[in-house]
C-alpha cells in the first residue's frame, strides 16, 4: 500500500469529486459512514460520546459522524470550537443537518465554556477539530480545548489526524500542542508521520479506512514509501509444489553463538527451519554442540575449533543463504572471521546483532558487503553505524541514504519496522506489538529472513515477507499470552499459525 502525502490525498479527493462524479458533501458522508462502522464495531454497546468539531472539513466529518451515531442510539454531545468566524461550506451543511435531530450542540467560545463539560470514565471522545491541512502550531482557544481533552484521560478517537499534529518533516511534534489519541481513523492511506515514534505517541493505534477515492488516480501517484499489508504478502508467497524435496527449498547456514549466548543460536536456527528452509546448518563454538543437538535435532551442526567463540568459517560455497550474528560476541578472532565471510560470501548475507556491532567497529568493511545483503539493526545498533540524531525524519533520511550507498537492505526494527531498499524506497510494516520487545525476538527474525532467502525468495521479498510474518506471529502470541508475557520462542511456535492466516 502506498503511503501518500496529505497533498496527494487532497488531490485524490478533488479528482474523485470531479470524475466519479460525487458531491464533496456526499464524499464526506461516505467517510463518516466508514468511521461509524469502525466505532460501532469497537463500541457495540451505545455509550456517551463527546464529539469536538472544528470549523473546517474535519469538523464537518465530526458533525456527520455525530448524526449517524445518534441514529444508532448513542448518546452524543457535540462541541463546536468557535476559534474563528470562518467555516467550510460542507461544515455548514452538516451543522444544519444535525440541528433538529435531538443531539445536544454546544458552542465553545472561550476556555470558561470548557468548565461545564462533564465526562465519566466510560465515555469516549471523538476529535474532529483539525485535519491534515494544519501548517502551524495550534494557539488560543483551540489549544485550550486540546489541553482540556488530553486532561480527560478518556479514550480518544481522532478523525484522519490527531488535531494539532504536524505532518511536516521539519516540525517536532513535542513542540506542538497535539491531541493524544487512543486510536486514529485515517482516510485511504497512512501518513508518513504515523510511522515514527514521536508522532506515534499522539496517534495511538490507527486504522486505514477506504472511502472510495479514485483507485486509478492513486495508482498513478509517485511515492518512495509503502505500508506492507496482508494483500501485499499474499502476492509474494510461493506455494510448495507436489514433486519437491528438502533440496528444493535450499540449505541455510546460521553462524551464531558464543559461551553464554547459545540460546540465540538455537532461536535463529529453529526459526530458519520453521520458515521453510529445506536444510539448516548451525556453525557454532564447541560449547554449544550438545545444546543444539538436544534442542534442535532437525538442524545439522558445524563445530568451530574454538570452545567459546566463532573463529573460522565452514565451507560456505554450498549454502544458498547465510545468516550471521545472533549471540556471536565481538572477540577479535570473531571479527576476523566476519571479515573473511564478507569478502568471500557467494550469496547475500543476513547480518544481525553482534555482526552489526562488529561492522560499526570496522566501518571500512561496509563497502565489501555483498550487494543485496540484509542488516537487521535495532535503533541503537543503527545509531552505532551511522551516528546519532534526535529527529525521526533525519534518521529516516539516514536509513535511505545508507541502504542506497552500500546497495543493501536495512531492516530498522521498531513499532513499524522500516525496510530500506537499495533503490531508496522504504517499506513500513503493519504487524507486531510491544510484547515483541524481548530478548531473542531479533534472532528469530534473522532466522526467518535467512530461511526465506534459502528457498529462493529475492532479498527484497525475504525482508518484506519475513518482517510481516514475524510481526504477525508476535500478534498471535500476544493474543494467547498477553503483551507482557511473550517469549521469543513463542514467536517461533506461532509462525505456523501466522502462515496459515496469510495463505487463507
Amino acid at each position: 500500500m502506498k503511503i501518500l502525502t496529505a497533498e496527494q490525498i487532497r488531490e485524490a479527493d478533488a479528482y474523485t469529486i470531479q470524475h466519479e462524479p460525487i458531491a464533496s458533501i456526499d464524499l464526506m458522508e461516505r467517510a463518516a459512514v466508514a468511521c461509524v462502522q469502525w466505532i460501532t464495531s469497537a463500541y457495540p454497546k451505545p455509550i456517551k460520546i463527546h464529539v469536538f468539531c472544528g470549523l473546517g472539513n474535519n469538523g464537518g466529518d465530526g458533525l456527520a459522524i455525530a448524526r449517524l451515531l445518534a441514529e444508532k442510539k448513542y448518546m452524543i454531545t457535540v462541541y463546536i470550537v468557535r476559534y474563528s468566524d470562518k467555516y467550510s461550506e460542507d461544515f455548514k451543511i452538516n451543522e444544519q443537518r444535525l440541528k433538529g435531530t435531538g443531539v445536544t450542540i454546544l458552542d465553545i467560545r472561550s476556555a470558561d465554556d470548557l468548565k461545564s463539560i462533564k465526562a465519566q470514565a466510560s465515555d469516549v471522545v471523538i476529535d474532529a477539530i483539525f485535519g491534515s491541512g494544519l501548517n502551524k502550531p495550534v494557539e488560543g482557544l483551540a489549544a485550550d480545548v486540546i489541553k482540556y481533552i488530553n486532561a480527560f484521560k478518556l479514550p480518544v478517537i481522532a478523525i484522519d489526524v490527531p488535531s494539532g499534529l504536524p505532518l511536516s518533516a521539519k516540525e517536532n511534534p513535542d513542540a506542538w500542542i497535539c491531541i493524544n489519541s487512543t486510536h486514529t481513523l485515517t482516510f485511504q492511506a497512512p501518513k508518513l508521520g504515523f510511522m515514527f515514534p514521536r508522532a506515534g505517541k499522539h496517534i495511538g493505534d490507527f486504522t486505514i479506512l477506504d472511502i472510495g477515492l479514485d483507485a486509478s488516480f492513486i495508482d498513478k501517484q509517485e511515492t518512495i514509501n509503502y505500508f506492507t499489508t496482508l494483500s501485499d504478502i499474499e502476492t509474494i508467497l510461493k506455494p510448495r509444489k507436489k514433486f519437491s524435496h528438502k533440496g528444493t527449498y535450499g540449505h541455510a547456514l546460521i553462524i551464531s553463538g558464543s559461551y553464554g549466548k547459545m540460546g540465540a543460536a538455537v532461536l535463529a536456527a529453529k526459526a530458519c527451519l520453521r520458515s521453510g528452509s529445506g536444510l539448516v546448518t548451525a556453525h557454532i563454538p564447541k560449547c554449544g554442540y550438545e545444546i543444539i543437538q538436544t534442542t534442535l535435532p532437525e538442524a545439522m551442526v558445524s563445530i568451530d575449533s574454538s570452545d567459546h567463540y566463532i573463529t573460522e568459517l565452514s565451507k560456505i560455497e554450498k549454502y544458498n543463504a547465510i545468516g550471521v550474528g545472533p549471540g556471536l560476541d565481538t572477540e577479535k578472532q570473531t571479527q576476523n572471521t566476519l571479515k573473511l565471510l564478507i569478502q568471500n560470501a557467494p550469496v547475500p548475507l543476513v547480518l544481525d546483532a553482534d555482526a552489526i556491532n562488529i561492522l560499526s567497529m570496522n566501518k571500512t568493511w561496509l563497502s565489501f558487503l555483498p550487494k543485496n545483503s540484509v542488516l537487521t539493526p535495532h535503533p541503537k545498533e543503527f545509531e552505532r553505524l551511522v551516528g546519532k540524531t534526535d529527529n525521526d525524519y533525519a534518521r529516516y533520511d539516514q536509513l535511505r541514504e545508507f541502504a542506497f550507498k552500500y546497495g543493501i537492505y536495512v531492516v530498522l526494527k521498531g513499532a513499524h519496522t522500516a525496510i530500506a531498499c537499495p533503490d531508496a524506497t522504504v517499506y513500513f510494516n503493519s504487524t507486531g506489538n510491544p510484547g515483541m520487545a524481548t530478548g531473542g525476538s531479533g534472532d528469530v527474525l534473522t532466522g526467518i529472513i535467512t530461511g526465506l532467502l534459502a528457498q529462493g525468495y529475492s532479498t527484497k521479498e525475504a525482508a518484506i515477507v519475513g518482517v510481516y510474518w514475524h510481526g504477525l506471529a508476535g500478534d498471535i502470541g500476544m493474543d494467547r499470552s498477553g503483551t507482557s508475557c511473550i517469549l521469543a520462542g513463542d514467536i517461533i511456535e506461532t509462525l505456523s499459525f501466522a502462515y496459515k492466516t496469510i495463505v487463507k
